[in-house]
């Protein structure tokens, strides 16, 4: 076996598989000749994946790996690293699309012969598509070694899915699987940016990451004008995307992926390896447009050393202020007339220290709009992030008046994954489209509005748009409030009708107990833990949900390859932490919804147990108490110690019929406090805006 062989972890077995890791871990007891560990660590070793592959089939585990999933595992596992592997891969792609009459005579050859002949076949491909700023640099023979099988399975692949296609996915299955190592900027605002900034030949990213926002240009960039001429670095129809990043392996990665997004003939590609506000790879650029995810919150942006920075034209930024040091970086790679859009932090609007340089970018007009995003539409997630659309103005020009504010914070929705971006593009576009023609738009309250600039030149230059948007009828009118009231005595009724009666007095009876954990090593049912894997897109059960009767809000968060438990109706969902007695039974609308962290799942056999009964007695106060551990600060549910009574099924189905009614009842005075509050919120909303009279 080579020394360069790919190593893969547990998590990637059970992936290769199509088990849980907890089948491996099986595997690796049982069988005398399962692989063994090569590397990593005691709790976490890895395997040899070649061994591991020949193990599986000898083993009838898996009749062949599929070929993307051996394609992901060998990059994974490079010697060299998976970001190593990723530019060797690319750097291949690009040859295989390019030339592949040169590919398919290469690889005919051994490995050891490949790697010899591969370098300079690279280098006549790498040198003309990347030019004189290359962030890419050509592997030699000994650092191509280790990748040629890696190289062989990834234009395989390609011949299956396209070169593109193949690249987007192994690159996406790296930052999926490294999500604390790189800030991204999600599709939806990468779409919103290149559409406000509008068709442009020619686009600087300064801060490009892997490529997300130019990447966007591209796909955006539609069909080749018929009269465009080749320009002076030779693209034919006139197109450049440039890009930049102090992280020379994002750069790496940024030029191959925007490379293989532009077919031959297509957009030149120029990125480079360095630091944009210290070192300015692109001096005399004059771009039409300029995108931009800056570094939030950065002491270390080189204040000291740029203070006399030709680039400070509206202001010398203040230590703390790292971003608008990026905006003057924006307008200053502008050509007259051009647009720039930065992500930009809702502080940046507001800060005192940089009051200064915003009063005099409303002044000069070269600020034209603020859009606040909704919370969740970009990391960091739980704040609502800014759009500043920003464009060069030309000398002597008359500078706008007018300031465009948009908020749409009304298309906000529970959980990232939610919003939708197809309403909040239109919402936008529109509104900058009419005011960037017209220099106004119609005032619409609680979203958008034209602001005179003399307006906004007040000692705060605050330039958040909610606080200069009239507010929204938030009381919506005596009508809709009468809608609530009447749905509120509904609910009241129901409640009236569902209040169970007291019962009788009894004696406590002796009844023969058995645990959750004795009917668990029985087979009566099943325990899961939530919160392991990464999902596909299903909704979460959080232990908010549990404890609140709402539907499934969350999303996995990222971690190993491992499947989610996926909840089935008839399952019981019982949170683990902080204490009280709650159960859930999930019911055909919950059904399919991932198990989130926090919660334990019961999943009972429905000939020895019935969902309910098992649900109502897990709720009992007395039960929780005695299965309960408690730490300093938190106490903890121990579900293999709680108690059931040991009965026939039918008297189960009998307590189980009693404790569904009783979780009816409970719904029900849930949805009566929501109503009441929103009647009572929608009063005080109302009376306070004018929309409801006191009488």
């Amino acid at each position: 076996m080579s020394d360069n062989a790919a190593e893969v972890t547990a998590a990637g077995i059970a992936r290769l598989a199509g088990v849980g890791r907890a089948a491996v871990s099986n595997w690796r007891r049982r069988h005398p000749d399962f692989p063994k560990p090569v590397g990593g660590t005691e709790t976490s070793p890895s395997f040899a994946l070649p061994a591991v592959e020949q193990w599986l089939r000898d083993q009838g585990k898996i009749a062949e790996v599929p070929l993307r999933e051996r394609v992901w595992q060998q990059l994974a596992g490079h010697p060299a690293g998976a970001v190593t592997a990723l530019i060797h891969a690319g750097c291949a792609l690009l040859l295989v699309r390019d030339r592949p009459t040169a590919w398919l005579q290469l690889s005919a050859v051994s490995d050891e012969k490949l790697a010899a002949l591969l370098s300079p076949a690279l280098e006549e491909v790498l040198a003309p598509r990347f030019g004189p700023h290359r962030a890419v640099h050509t592997p030699d023979a000994p650092a191509l070694a280790p990748s040629v099988p890696l190289l062989r399975a990834t234009a395989e692949l390609a011949a299956e899915l396209g070169a593109r296609q193949t690249y987007e996915f192994l690159l996406g299955r790296h930052l999926d699987a490294n999500p604390r190592q790189y800030t991204l900027t999600p599709p939806g605002p990468a779409a919103l940016m290149a559409a406000l900034a509008g068709p442009a030949r020619t686009v600087l990213d300064p801060a490009c990451g892997t490529g997300t926002l130019l990447r966007a240009v591209a796909q955006g960039a539609g069909a080749k004008s018929a009269d465009a001429q080749p320009d002076a670095a030779g693209s034919p129809d006139g197109r450049a995307l440039h890009g930049q990043d102090s992280d020379p392996d994002l750069a790496a990665l940024a030029a191959l992926r925007l490379a293989l997004h532009t077919e031959n003939g297509g957009a030149e590609v120029r990125v480079a390896a360095a630091d944009s506000l210290r070192a300015d790879a692109f001096p005399r650029l004059a771009a039409d447009a300029v995108l931009c995810h800056p570094p939030f919150n950065e002491r270390n942006w080189g204040h000291d050393e740029l203070a006399y920075d030709a680039r400070w034209e509206y202001g010398f930024p203040a230590r703390t202020e790292s971003e608008l040091a990026w905006v003057q970086h924006a307008l200053a790679r502008l050509r007259e007339g051009g647009t720039a859009v930065l992500l930009m932090p809702p502080a940046a609007a507001s800060r005192r220290s940089g009051r200064r340089i915003r009063a005099d970018l409303l002044r000069r007009g070269a600020l034209r709009a603020v859009v606040s995003l909704p919370a969740g539409a970009a990391p960091p997630y739980g704040v609502p992030l800014h759009l500043w659309v920003l464009r060069k103005p030309a000398p002597g020009g008359r500078p706008s008046h007018e300031l465009l504010l948009v908020d749409t914070a009304d298309l906000s929705a529970a959980g990232r994954d939610k919003l939708d971006w197809q309403a909040l593009h239109g919402a936008v576009l529109d509104t900058w489209q009419t005011f960037d023609r017209d220099g106004t738009v119609e005032e619409r309250p609680g979203v958008s509005r034209s602001v005179s600039v003399i307006e906004l030149l007040d000692d705060d230059v605050d330039l958040a748009p909610a606080r200069h948007l009239p507010p929204p009828a938030a009381g919506k009118g005596a009508a809709e409030l009468a809608v609530v009231r009447e749905r509120l005595a509904e609910t009241l009724r129901q409640t009236t009708a569902l209040t169970p009666p007291a019962g009788e007095t009894a004696q406590p009876p002796r009844w023969p107990t058995t645990t959750v954990g004795e009917l668990a090593r029985a087979g009566a049912l099943v325990l899961r833990a939530g919160g392991a894997g990464a999902g596909s897109g299903e909704p979460v059960l959080t232990e908010q949900d549990v404890l609140g009767g709402a539907a499934p809000s969350g999303t996995l968060p990222e971690g190993p390859a491992e499947d989610p438990v996926l909840l089935e109706a008839g399952d019981v969902v019982v949170p683990v932490l902080g204490g009280g007695s709650v159960a859930r039974v999930v019911d055909d609308a919950t059904a399919g919804a991932a198990l989130g962290r926090g919660l334990q799942l019961l999943r009972p056999d429905p000939a020895a147990l019935d969902p309910w009964f098992l649900a109502g007695f897990l709720r009992g106060t007395a039960n929780n108490r005695q299965a309960s551990s408690y730490a300093s600060t938190s106490t903890r549910l121990d579900v293999r110690r709680l108690q059931l009574p040991r009965l026939p099924l039918a008297d189960q189905r009998e307590y189980g019929e009693r404790f569904r009614t009783l979780a009816e009842f409970e719904d029900a005075l849930r949805q009566a406090g929501r109503l009441g509050e929103q009647l009572v919120q929608g009063l005080y909303d109302g009376l306070t805006d004018g929309t409801v009279r006191p009488r």
